[in-house]
């Protein structure tokens, strides 16, 4: 069923053009896909240079932009038969470095890629191309009744591949699950060039959960070429309250008391005062802004259910403190309060023209004293921050606002977001519920994961990626490789070049072609594809 057919772009191929390379890495792409979806001009490759994180730029040394499955395996033969570096790309918005091409690479961007291929509402799935927006997905489907429930805050730009490339989450996450939850298969291009289905659209698949493997893999392991989502049917009745209190920490207080209560809403949301002032002055949705945190609070069933949630939402907020708790009484008031919410990273630029931010969680019974800490850090750098996040989960996003042109002021940002990771990993917290570790938190791994579990992780990898040329220095720090655990570098050294191996500058390992266990890449792919990956 192919819902975006009207936007599918198919440009048709051309078996010559005149002053086109006609030998060479650029040439032999342009000839399998199309000379104007292989991009190589410095303004083109400018734009594929970086994703929405604070990280420095790194330009490609080539961009292709493909239609179909057969044309990514194309790409990536091509790409292997020039020892390039393979980059996955979706929309650009992820925000911790994941889609950077270092090493002069080749980024494979499904942006294209953006069709419904086929839904199936009696069994509540639907296989989607990965460029499809995770919005656009869900209207796609609305009038059928179902919806997509992952729904990060960019869902109106951000796609399914790049969700999938990263777990992302979302408000809904809370009761739904992020989005390893909603993925039943993923066809995969494997770095062998060859295409494999993981997982499977029947309730129980055979062999290993390697969907599970790939989902959040960061595009280290293949690109999505296809993927089956599950869909959710729609509510029959959902209510939005808006809580506000005078401290974060009566705010934070009240979310772990509504859970504890025995209560799980789809959604529990929190901004802090600046946050809501900033918000306001652009969304005007009507939050106080006097309120030192408010809470959006939104809870889904049938119709019996949802007044009774509601109003333990309603009463447990009150117990700790809330001056007020509004419901939205029209179907646009609830749109508008969630506008506002998913507006925050966007309203800022009235404040500053940057920002910097991280997703580590921490327990909700630590939140205010970790919001606290926040406070102090930012302080002590003279940042100005802004909190809003799934307080549900205890999923932080502090914002840190800038002007990167001030002289100094990106050291004081990154020391910052070093001691608000270290704060939060302190509290028994980890290092991302949805963002991904990319480059922005590759460093810290070691916070987290002893040697010996990035060494088993990395094996992982190699089984994927025995030449290491997919995305190569994200996710695994320094040192993880087998053979080279013990030289690992402590995260408390400070900034590292992004290499990824000591001795190895291209960060592709020492296989010369083959696993620790002598396999090809093929042979491995076979693997793979068969369920056995050991």
């Amino acid at each position: 069923m192919d819902l975006f057919a009207n936007r599918r772009n198919r440009p048709p191929a051309s078996e010559s053009t005149p002053g086109l390379p006609a030998e060479g890495l650029v040439g032999e792409l342009r000839r399998a896909l199309a000379p104007d979806r292989v991009l190589v001009s410095a303004l083109e490759k400018i734009l594929y240079s970086k994703d929405a994180s604070a990280l420095d730029p790194s330009e490609p040394e080539v961009v292709c932009l493909p239609i179909s499955a057969s044309e990514i395996v194309a790409a990536i033969r091509i790409a292997s038969t020039h020892d390039c570096a393979i980059t996955p790309r979706g929309a650009g918005t992820g925000l911790a470095g994941g889609t950077v091409p270092l090493q002069r690479a080749v980024v494979i961007a499904t942006t294209k890629m953006n069709r419904v291929l086929e839904v199936c509402t009696d069994d509540g799935y639907a296989w989607v191309e990965p460029g499809i927006h995770n919005l656009d997905l869900t209207k796609a489907v609305t009038h059928l009744g179902f919806h997509y429930a992952p729904d990060p805050s960019s869902q109106q730009t951000c796609s399914i591949g790049g969700n999938v490339g990263t777990n992302a989450g979302g408000p809904h996450c809370l009761l739904h699950g992020v989005t390893s939850a909603h993925i039943l298969a993923v066809e995969v291009a494997l770095p062998s060039g060859e295409l494999a289905v993981l997982g499977s659209v029947d309730a129980d698949g055979a062999g290993y959960d390697l969907r599970g493997a790939f989902i959040g893999s960061e595009g280290t392991m293949g690109i999505a070429t296809r993927i089956a989502v599950r869909l959710l049917p729609n509510p029959p009745a959902v209510r939005t309250l808006l809580a506000d209190f005078v401290t974060i920490r009566a705010a934070s207080e009240a979310v772990s008391a509504i859970i504890s209560g025995g209560l799980l809403p789809a959604a529990l949301e929190m901004m802090d005062a600046n946050c809501i002032r900033a918000v306001e002055n652009w969304a005007k949705a009507g939050l106080p802004l006097d309120a030192g945190a408010v809470l959006l609070v939104e809870v889904e069933g049938a119709e019996e259910v949802v007044a009774d949630a509601a109003l333990l939402v309603e009463q447990t907020c009150f117990a700790f403190g809330a001056r007020g708790v509004r419901t939205a009484a029209t179907a646009a008031e609830r749109a508008l309060l969630w506008k506002a919410r998913k507006s925050a990273f966007g309203a800022i630029a009235n404040i500053k023209p940057n920002y910097y931010l991280h997703d580590a969680v921490v327990p909700r019974t630590r939140l205010a004293d970790i919001l606290d800490r926040v406070t102090e850090i930012a302080a002590e750098q003279e940042l100005i921050v802004l909190n809003v996040f799934h307080a549900g989960d205890g999923n932080l996003h502090p914002l840190l606002v800038f002007d990167r042109r001030e002289p100094g002021v990106l050291d004081r940002v990154h020391e910052a977001g070093r001691a608000i990771i270290e704060a939060c990993i302190a509290a028994g917290g980890v290092l991302s519920g949805e963002h991904g570790i990319g480059l922005e938190k590759r460093d810290y791994m070691g916070l987290v994961f002893s040697q010996t579990d990035l060494m088993e992780q990395d094996r992982l990898r190699t089984v994927f990626d025995p030449q290491r040329r997919w995305n190569p220095t994200k996710v695994l720090p320094s040192g993880s490789h087998c053979g080279e655990i013990g030289s690992m570098v402590s995260v408390s050294g400070g900034d590292r070049p992004y290499s990824d191996l000591p001795g190895d500058q291209d960060g592709r390992g020492d296989h010369d072609g083959h696993d620790h266990l002598g396999r090809t890449s093929s042979q491995i792919a076979t693997a793979v594809a068969n369920g056995a990956w050991v």
